[in-house]
């Protein structure tokens, strides 16, 4: 699993923030969770693989939000384990 934040620029509202995440699912459908702030400016992936850049930034652009930057890093989810009988 790999985590991606992205930096946004053009989120002004809760719209916004719905706006860029239907436009990423809609671009990857194989995103896991997806999150934006609209006052961070930024959205989190979590999906199955690490995307580009120019991947991230023609999903984005359509609908009229400029991605500033993307870092990826591993993800692991956390998580309660139970080892009983």
């Amino acid at each position: 699993m790999v985590r991606t934040t992205i930096s946004i620029d053009g989120m002004m509202c809760p719209m916004c923030e719905a706006h860029v995440n239907d436009a990423l699912r809609k671009q990857f459908p194989e995103i896991q969770n997806v999150k934006s702030s609209h006052k961070k400016n930024e959205t989190v992936i979590i999906s199955s693989r690490e995307y580009t850049d120019e991947e991230l930034r023609s999903a984005l652009d359509k609908s009229g939000y400029k991605v500033i930057s993307a870092q990826s890093v591993p993800y692991e989810k956390k998580g309660f384990s139970f080892f009983g009988k």
